[in-house]
């Protein structure tokens, strides 16, 4: 007697470009395939019903560059480029022996060129909590805009992007931040950038006040001060430029802005109302002054959640914002594949996207740049790299199919970023914030308190980068003058003098 015949899996569809993720990485990477092969079939394979496209782009200057983001169904995609599908499902497994990617639908994808732009996932500092939640995409935005309407207090737990952006828009709440830094945005800045956002944060508005002498120092004796600074490799990603226009970030108290800092802490536990009880324990009142710690009483109201912290001070609150980074998404791709993973857990990439698989790319959040970089850059999970990764990936995998020799992008010669904090103009440029370099550099500083903060990095009298606050018009110049390597010494402090044009110095 026969045994009986099991109905064969459906045959894998014909080899094809396979791009996975529906982010900004991904569509860039599965755009410029489409242009490079208008006659061949582009496939892109994502999880959400809506992809993220770059529209509104705007050159800055050689590597600055500005765009929006916006959510689009994978319908207008395949209209604006006919060779290219979308096909929504989550992946269930990559079979890299048999260059086929299998999605949850049951379907089978067949590549030639596969890259992976599955991007990031906030790491939550406590899974499963109700009361827990990581901002990451549009609808974990707009559940959070849902909650925050019934809210009186929030604690915001993180330094990055997301927690710069959040304190600042938030409204009509009450705001605990809490920091592992002594100042904020240390992913981003020196304490004397800090301490020109704060006054901002307080006010609600900034005022411009006489030019402040201009200051110039070495970093001798300030290793400490050093130490307290992230390196490149812990730092995470915003949302997105603009993440929370058109969101109403309103809790239901009557004022504007409450928001008091804790810093040099970290949360050590989480304690649920009920939980709370059993502790026979009192947690603190807001503290009423915004311009340093104070000693808070004990709060009356109950709380749905409460948070205690390092510096053992507990707080009750109606919602636990979990801003405390990102980690590469590289499920399921990991299962059965022996990918080389770098320390941050990305997918390690060289200089051509490729990863230790054949013919398999990665590009954006995902991936982890494993080349020597240039002297004056850094891979940071922001918006710019995924959008400048995606592009290049694509450029990287057309060479290798025309059998072109292809060099790095330019972009990855200098690190250069734009974006808004506290409604002002941020940019980056270079090692910012002295990444790397010891005590082997100087900075040169200019502030008009409300205006402008410009913070230059030397070292042998060359820039290696730059903090621009505020409409400075610098970025371009310094953009020049850290990619030229122009010897600064002999211009001395007019380098940053408010009464000297320095773009005719070198124009």
């Amino acid at each position: 007697m026969e045994a009986a015949q099991l109905p064969a899996a459906p045959a894998p569809a014909p080899a094809r470009l396979v791009v996975v993720g529906g982010g900004i990485a991904g569509v860039t990477c599965a755009e410029q395939l489409a242009v490079n092969f208008p006659s061949e079939e582009i496939l892109l394979i994502t999880a959400s019903p809506v992809i993220k496209a770059v529209t509104n782009f705007k050159q800055v200057s050689k590597l600055l560059e500005e765009f929006d983001v916006e959510e689009q169904p994978g319908a207008v995609l395949e209209k604006r480029f006919p060779n290219i599908t979308v096909v929504e499902s989550a992946v269930r497994q990559l079979k890299s022996q048999e260059r086929c990617i299998v999605t949850e639908d049951g379907g089978q994808h067949a590549y030639r060129k596969l890259c992976l732009c599955t991007g990031a996932k906030p790491k939550l500092i406590c899974e499963g909590n109700p009361y827990v939640l990581g901002i990451r995409d549009t609808d974990s935005a707009q559940e959070f805009q849902k909650l925050l309407t019934k809210a009186k207090r929030i604690v915001v737990v993180g330094n990055g992007g997301i927690a710069l952006e959040l304190v600042y828009e938030v409204e009509g709440c009450e705001v605990i931040w809490a920091i592992k830094d002594k100042a904020i945005g240390n992913t981003f800045f020196d304490a004397g950038a800090a301490e020109f956002l704060i006054s901002k944060l307080n006010s609600g508005k900034a005022e411009a006040q006489l030019v402040q002498k201009r200051t110039r120092y070495t970093t001798e004796g300030r290793q400490k001060a050093a130490r307290s600074r992230a390196s490149a490799s812990e730092l995470g990603s915003a949302l997105g430029p603009d993440w929370h226009e058109g969101l109403s970030l309103k809790g239901t108290r009557e004022c504007s802005r409450h928001v008091h800092i804790e810093p040099l802490c970290e949360v050590k536990a989480i304690y649920l109302q009920e939980e709370f009880r059993g502790l026979g324990r009192k947690s603190l009142s807001f503290p009423r002054d915004l311009h340093g710690p104070t000693s808070p009483t004990a709060d009356q109201d109950l709380w749905p959640v409460y948070v205690e912290l390092t510096n053992e001070k507990l707080y009750g609150c109606d919602l636990i914002i979990s801003a405390t980074g990102v980690v590469p998404n590289t499920q399921p791709f990991l299962h059965g594949n022996e990918f080389d993973v770098g320390e941050d857990g990305g997918l390690r990439v060289d200089e051509h996207m490729r990863t230790s698989l054949p013919d398999v790319y990665a590009a954006g959040d995902l991936c982890s740049a494993s080349w020597k970089p240039s002297p004056v850059w850094q891979q940071m999970r922001l918006w710019t790299q995924a959008r400048q990764m995606g592009w290049y990936a694509a450029k990287c995998m057309a060479a290798d199919l025309l059998g072109d020799p292809i060099d790095m992008d330019f972009s990855f010669e200098l690190f250069a970023h734009v974006t808004k904090f506290f409604n002002y103009k941020v940019v980056l440029l270079g090692k910012y914030n002295a990444q790397g370099l010891g005590a082997d550099h100087e900075l040169m500083l200019r502030c008009t308190q409300g205006l402008e903060y410009v913070k230059a990095v030397l070292r042998d009298g060359r820039m290696v980068g730059a903090v621009l606050i505020g409409e400075t018009d610098l970025e371009e110049t310094f953009e020049n003058l850290i990619l030229n390597q122009m010897d600064l010494s002999p211009y001395g402090e007019d380098l940053l003098d408010p009464n000297v044009d320095i773009e005719d110095y070198f124009d």
